[in-house]
């Protein structure tokens, strides 16, 4: 089971809270996972990429002014995957306890328009952190620090149901080949260097706060917008793909549970329910009284050159070892994701009746 990792570190009779490294911050996992780390008495240092465009507003609600330093235990740093040097300075600047490596590029059709850039992210960027970790423990003697690699349930592509620890990959896209590549450069510097590392191969989970284009936010965004009549279509791919869907809020509890054992392993973590996007379709129609057949067009853009068909996880594993289990199941979740962007939607509408806003061309 479980180790108590949740409290800080005692020294002197004084707490000194453990630091923690997100790669990732501003995404879905990255904000859900800076939550619990606080919650827990951890400091968090996110390390971000530079943009035109703020792109924080996943962790906005967390966020303190760092002028504020006794309250702001969640600081943000530039750096980014592709530049070894920002990675091995803020290491060695930060001195974490533990690294949780959630960056990537993590769309998979757009990983076949950007195939170049998806695996200097997703794989090399990978192999940069964890070179940066090793040369961090060799000049330092840190050796208790831990180390979480993201993996994807992506990476079992065409092996047939259920996908445990066990089970053999078979990718199908640049994302799933690059998310292979960094997994096996985990396994590598574990075994090579003793580095407690450790690889989650997460099966697909989802929130409100998930990306616009993933096809489940996409399916939710546009329930809301039907619903408030901004919008009257919703364009997919192929509806019969099959997932294993659950709460990324679930998800991330895992992802520290790993870090927290005796020994560094890799782990399956997964709902074991599979659903297609038309069940998905389904339930999110349905909850708001809609027929999603009237809405939907499918259109051939959305098909991938290799499609994978069907994903459902075995986390037996994750069950026993980490004690972990999923709270949220998959009609819930669907609830959970619907509610928020018909609120979303509706905000929307009192913008574009005011004429602050247009409904962005929507058919």
């Amino acid at each position: 089971m479980a180790s108590t990792g949740s409290q800080p570190a005692v020294n002197g009779g004084e707490d000194i809270p453990k630091v923690a490294l997100i790669a990732g911050i501003t995404g879905q996992d990255g904000s859900y996972l800076t939550e619990l780390l606080l919650e827990k008495g951890y400091e968090v240092h996110g390390l971000i990429r530079r943009s035109s465009n703020f792109n924080t507003q996943r962790i906005n609600h967390i966020y303190i002014d760092p002028h504020n330093a006794h309250k702001a235990r969640m600081k943000l740093h530039y750096a980014d995957l592709t530049d070894a040097s920002s990675l091995r300075r803020w290491i060695d600047t930060i001195s974490p306890d533990e690294i949780y490596n959630l960056a990537a590029q993590s769309h998979v059709a757009v990983s076949f328009e950007i195939p170049d850039y998806t695996a200097d992210v997703v794989a090399t960027g990978a192999l940069r952190l964890l070179e940066a970790l090793r040369s961090h423990i060799t000049t330092t003697g840190r050796t208790h620090v831990r180390y979480y690699q993201a993996g994807s349930s992506e990476m079992f592509g065409s092996t047939p149901p259920p996908q445990s620890e066990n089970t053999p990959f078979h990718p199908r896209s640049p994302y799933a080949v690059s998310k292979c590549a960094a997994h096996w450069y985990t396994v590598n510097y574990r075994e090579a260097y003793g580095i407690f590392a450790c690889n989650g191969v997460l099966f697909n989970h989802e929130s409100p706060r998930r990306g616009e284009n993933f096809v489940t936010r996409k399916i939710t965004r546009a329930v809301g917008r039907i619903k408030v009549g901004l919008q009257s279509k919703l364009f997919l791919g192929n509806l019969q793909a099959s997932r294993d869907w659950g709460f990324a809020g679930d998800y991330v509890e895992a992802m520290w549970l790993m870090l927290q054992q005796e020994k560094p392993d890799d782990y399956v973590v997964a709902t074991e329910e599979s659903h297609t996007v038309e069940e998905f379709l389904e339930k999110a129609f349905g909850y708001v009284g809609l027929n999603w057949k009237d809405h939907v067009v499918i259109d051939k853009r959305y098909f991938r050159p290799t499609e994978v068909d069907n994903l459902k996880g075995d986390s037996s594993k994750a069950r026993k070892v980490l004690g972990w289990r999923p709270k949220v199941g998959f009609e819930q979740l669907v609830k959970m994701m619907v509610d928020e962007d018909i609120e979303l939607a509706k905000r929307e509408k009192v913008l574009v009746d005011a004429g602050y806003m247009d409904a962005q061309q929507q058919p």
